[in-house]
């Protein structure tokens, strides 16, 4: 069963105060049943067409015999390499819920060339595509696609049966699909990208890949009863902390879940309230991998760990369903519109008028230090002098965000010492993965360092940056691309886009006078080396 305990008297306090103000407003009880009016006269539009996520635990079992059925002909067609296209709420939770069951599923939510073309060389003859998105109009599903279909057609296996297209009704995807013979699973029309979880778009992959997705659903359906109550709710109880915290000046969310059963929640969860909360000036900044640092502005959630001021135990349906709940109950004391997302549209437009330029306009690099090149307003002449720069200009109530539009799986290919042990092993991939510049970096400030990757981050965290409060610092990275991949049908690479999409994003965060750097990685593999090093240094 699920259940939320408040470790810390502070948070209890705050938790306890708002708590008693939605109560006497009957607001579980409103939320349970889907009162659209919650949120104000302004959000009622949105949020009429975006609280399906409140029935799922029942409207999805009617997918079940469909999924059995497209699980048992993959299976039969011998089609075990399951490879999901789709970004931020059509990815993140099939990526939860498969790593959770330990079945393998490759999650290509990337325009990163090395990472598609990995993903293109494995077993494409047992190769079956779920591609995912509520319109199917987004550039990086759209590319996926395309990519996928040139592939399986020139190996002469008939994309229709490989693919399987899970979007909403009257979408252009589902329109394409019908045209092309694909499996076509359809999606509950009422609920946003990041409540899907329980949905087709976090069923379908799992599925496919061999998790037990009916069990996450009685997870989730025994806590759906407990939504509706004053006491005894879990949706309410992390709902109160999370926005009492934030209210209290405590919105700085550290997910901790090193302990868990549950793999890769934060990830999820990072998603859900960013995109949900970082509007309007306002919003809750959740930190995933770090460790507290005790300036006061932090609120630390465990998952199933005994450790933080508030522990969420629970199995994964009920995870979803609790964390998707409170989110909405966050933004109502935020008074901001969880459902909606004004500012992740910015960047996808600055995209496409970039790409439709004959040349991406790079600009000229401040300074180059050994294989990166350094762009933006800066007074340093040398990498630890930068990171030094920007660690200093972090707000007192700010944080500093690492953004790689790189390819996240590449260290796993670092070289590894003949006979190293798994030590020496986790060591060398950590030192040819971006990913430890942020743990590097956090070692020298006492204000919170968060890390995404591009271009999955413009569909979660992308939203915090630019619509939440004016005080974080930018730190993007760019890599040359040594081999690219075409997209069929389109004028351009996926380098080329991949490039527009960090440049698109960098210039949405510099309208709004947010301090952001660009660091180009002329050798990509030498300059991870040199930032993690410079860091050291700083």
């Amino acid at each position: 069963m699920m259940e939320v305990s408040y470790r810390e008297e502070g948070v209890a306090s705050a938790a306890s105060s708002v708590a008693g103000r939605l109560v006497a407003d009957g607001v579980p009880a409103r939320l349970a049943a889907g009162d659209p009016t919650l949120w104000g006269e302004d959000a009622e539009r949105e949020a009429a067409v975006r609280l399906g996520w409140l029935t799922l635990p029942r409207y999805s079992r009617e997918l079940l015999p469909v999924l059995g059925g497209l699980a048992e002909r993959a299976r039969a067609a011998g089609l075990t390499n399951v490879v999901l296209a789709g970004m931020g709420g059509s990815s993140l939770a099939a990526e939860v819920i498969c790593a959770t069951a330990d079945v393998p599923l490759t999650v290509l939510d990337t325009t990163d060339p090395g990472q598609v073309r990995r993903a293109l060389a494995e077993q494409l003859d047992a190769t079956v595509v779920v591609v995912a998105g509520k319109s199917g109009a987004t550039v990086e599903t759209d590319s996926l696609l395309r990519i996928y279909e040139r592939l399986f057609t020139d190996a002469g296996l008939p994309p229709a049966d490989r693919v399987v297209v899970v979007t909403d009704p009257g979408s252009p995807l589902e329109k394409r699909a019908v045209e092309a013979g694909y499996d076509l699973v359809l999606a509950q029309p009422d609920v946003g990208g990041r409540f899907s979880a329980l949905s087709a778009f976090g069923l379908v992959p799992g599925a496919l890949a061999g998790a037990d997705v009916a069990r996450l659903l009685d997870e989730a359906g025994e806590v759906l009863p407990l939504l509706s109550r004053d006491t005894g709710n879990p949706g309410l109880d992390l709902g109160a902390a999370l926005g009492g915290a934030a209210l209290a000046g405590r919105d700085k969310l550290l997910l901790e879940d090193q302990l868990s059963a549950i793999t890769g929640l934060p990830d999820w969860i990072e998603q859900l309230v960013a995109e949900s909360t970082g509007k309007q000036g306002r919003g809750i900044l959740p930190v995933v991998g770090a460790d507290p640092n005790e300036s006061g502005d932090e609120l630390v959630v465990a998952i199933e760990t005994d450790v933080g001021d508030v522990r969420v135990d629970g199995p994964l349906g009920a995870q979803f369903l609790v964390w998707e709940y409170a989110t909405a109950l966050a933004g109502l004391l935020l008074e901001i519109n969880p459902f909606d997302q004004p500012n992740v549209t910015e960047s996808k437009e600055n995209t496409a008028a970039l790409l439709a330029l004959p040349d991406l306009p790079a600009g000229a690099p401040a300074f180059v230090d050994g294989p990166v090149e350094v762009y933006g307003a800066v007074t340093a002449r040398d990498l630890p002098g930068l990171f030094a720069e920007l660690l200093n200009a972090i707000p007192a109530d700010g944080y500093l965000s690492i953004m790689a539009f790189l390819d996240r799986m590449a260290a796993f290919d670092a070289p590894v010492p003949d006979g190293a042990d798994f030590e020496q092993m986790t060591d060398a991939w950590m030192m040819a993965d971006p990913a430890t510049l942020r743990a590097l970096l956090a070692l020298r400030t006492n204000r919170p360092v968060t890390f995404g990757w591009g271009p999955r981050l413009l569909h979660s965290t992308g939203q915090y940056h630019k619509g939440g409060p004016q005080n974080g610092v930018f730190l993007q990275i760019t890599g040359a691309v040594a081999e690219d991949v075409p997209v069929p049908g389109r004028p351009y690479t996926l380098g080329r886009l991949q490039l527009a999409q960090a440049l698109g994003d960098l210039g949405a965060l510099e309208t709004r006078g947010r301090p952001a750097v660009r660091l180009h990685l002329t050798d990509r593999a030498a300059g991870v080396a040199r930032l993690l090093a410079a860091a050291q240094e700083a």
